[in-house]
């Protein structure tokens, strides 16, 4: 049995869909199962409730031998890492209790850099990995650079001005993987039932490339021209604030990203198993993935 929690999010129903492919018997959790794809709710056994919830995991670990775990980020939150612990504890108390097998998560870059304890978000998701990895199950952290996908929050800004916008240099090359690639090393790892341990897999894409260079491939792809725009952290943390983000998350926000900057994701030497294991470029993802939904 594996259990999938966030089997709505962009990660977690694609690995809904890798499960399923292999025929292995399915449990996910969900807050509102009427989000999930009919097909998919005849299939699978749908848990009702937050996978913060003490009695919801507890029903859902019952007899699983897998679990991927996502954390929902709270942009409310008065405090970031504890926000990450406090969802996260009764889950690490029922994988311990109901003996969990193993459980993959997906975290960040970082670990044992001098960014790592001023970070942000990335700060409590190693804290959290850290809680999970204390219960003594067989753990898998999938450390993400960041993710292609997010240049999906501004298509509207793309398809209407040309332009997307960031707080990092124009020209410090970043490591970006593409959500479908974590999914697929992440069903990967739910369906192996050989691996014992706790290990940390990074995940960085193919490429290097810095937010000039994507703008470049996007103009290409999408045949008009697409700016990458410089903003201050400040700009930045007005617009965090005026969406209804808490001080405390805009804080978190900007930490990481300015941690980013200071080469965050840049312990990790790139080697050709990246490539393998991540090999989406982002051409490929602003041809299958970017460009039908700025067309849409």
């Amino acid at each position: 049995m594996i259990v999938i929690t966030a089997p709505t999010g962009n990660i977690g129903h694609q690995i809904v869909d890798h499960v399923l492919a292999a025929g292995e018997p399915l449990r996910v959790i969900a807050r509102d199962p009427a989000k999930l794809p009919a097909g998919v709710r005849e299939r699978v056994d749908v848990v009702q409730g937050s996978h913060g919830d003490a009695r919801v995991v507890a029903r859902a670990f019952e007899g699983a031998d897998a679990v991927f775990w996502l954390l929902p980020s709270d942009p409310r939150a008065a405090d970031v890492k504890e926000s990450f612990l406090g969802f996260t504890r009764p889950a690490a108390d029922a994988m311990r209790d109901l003996g969990v097998k193993r459980v993959v998560d997906v975290s960040a870059l970082g670990r044992g850099t001098p960014q790592a304890a001023r970070a942000g978000h990335v700060t409590a998701s190693l804290a959290m990995d850290d809680l999970i990895a204390g219960t003594g199950v067989a753990f898998r952290a999938l450390a993400a650079s960041g993710f292609m996908d997010n240049v999906l929050r501004q298509v509207e800004t793309i398809r209407e001005q040309g332009l997307f916008f960031d707080v990092v240099s124009p020209d410090r090359e970043l490591r970006v993987v593409a959500t479908r690639d974590i999914a697929a090393v992440a069903a990967r790892l739910l369906l192996d039932t050989s691996w014992t341990g706790q290990e940390e897999i990074p995940l960085l894409g193919p490429e290097n490339l810095s937010y000039n260079a994507m703008a470049a491939v996007i103009s290409e792809v999408l045949g008009t021209s697409v700016q990458y725009r410089q903003v201050s952290p400040q700009t930045l943390a007005d617009r965090l604030t005026a969406r209804g983000m808490s001080g405390a998350m805009v804080r978190s926000m900007l930490d990481m990203l300015a941690a980013k900057e200071d080469g965050l994701d840049d312990a990790i030497a790139r080697t050709p198993r990246h490539a393998i294991d991540t090999p989406t470029t982002f051409r490929q993802w602003c041809e299958e993935v970017l460009r039908p939904a700025v067309r849409a």
